[in-house]
């Protein structure tokens, strides 16, 4: 029985998972993604529904498109591979507890706004200001954080990084940083509370400095832009607060708070 648990929570993931390519695909550009069919984005034929077989039709089509043979992205099978990961992962912590579903939700979340803004550097409103609300609600969840804790890390992640935005953009003389990481802080705050956020902020200002190193060292590209958005930083920075974050906490408390 716990092994058909496993394999259904991992079907689930990878069936989402295809879901999220969809909404990374096409939201940012304005296209429907409940009604309309699917399509190859190089000859725009619509793929029938054995073609959108989570990994399976990947691995079936040998990564090219039934029709035209162009190579299908291998983003997509990616995705749905990491997301079904992040979800077999909470489910082995927490089992169907009320912190699978919160956390898988919010990983998703995070796996769109990680590809949106790498692609586009933008992160829409129209996930970051219901995920506030949402994750206001769920702080009503039993043994959940309590309504006062959720909205003081909303007001520490979302008014943090608005002065610094505001003190950035006064020292540079342009915008130093987007209204969306903002909103997107302030939903993470929201859903984790002030000390995950604040973890958040460390973590991801760490792994932003290491990447973009890295990154502009062997890009000229990136180096000519000199623009990387901060959105994929802050969404790996929270799956480590959520996969790790007590205990990272607790680690820092123990040992050189009370030092």
């Amino acid at each position: 029985m716990e092994i058909i648990s496993f394999a259904t929570v991992g079907v689930i993931g990878l069936a989402v998972g295809s879901f999220l390519n969809v909404v990374i695909y096409r939201l940012p550009r304005k296209i429907g993604f409940f009604w309309s069919r699917s399509i190859c984005p190089a000859c725009s034929e619509k793929l029938k529904w054995y073609h959108n077989i989570p990994l399976i039709s990947f691995l079936g089509l040998r990564g090219k498109c039934a029709y035209c043979g162009e190579k299908i992205s291998f983003r997509y099978p990616l995705i749905e591979s990491l997301n079904a990961l992040v979800y077999l992962y909470f489910f082995w912590q927490f089992n169907l507890r009320p912190e699978f579903f919160i956390y898988s939700f919010l990983a998703s979340v995070l796996v769109v706004v990680f590809f949106i803004d790498l692609d586009f550097m933008i992160i829409p409103d129209s996930i970051t200001l219901p995920g506030i609300v949402l994750g206001l609600a769920v702080s009503f969840v039993p043994d959940g954080m309590g309504i006062v804790n959720s909205l003081i890390g909303m007001l520490v992640g979302g008014g943090s990084l608005w002065i610094i935005a505001v003190v950035g953009d006064w020292l540079f003389k342009k915008e130093s940083m987007g209204g969306g990481d903002i909103k997107l802080a302030a939903m993470l705050g929201a859903f984790l509370g002030w000390q995950k956020v604040l973890l958040i902020f460390i973590s991801s200002a760490f792994i932003g400095l290491v990447v973009s190193v890295v990154i502009m060292f062997f890009s000229s590209k990136l180096r000519e832009k000199r623009m990387i958005p901060f959105g994929p930083f802050l969404a790996l920075a929270a799956i480590l607060a959520i996969c790790y974050g007590d205990q990272i906490i607790s680690f820092y408390v123990n040992n050189f708070l009370y030092s």
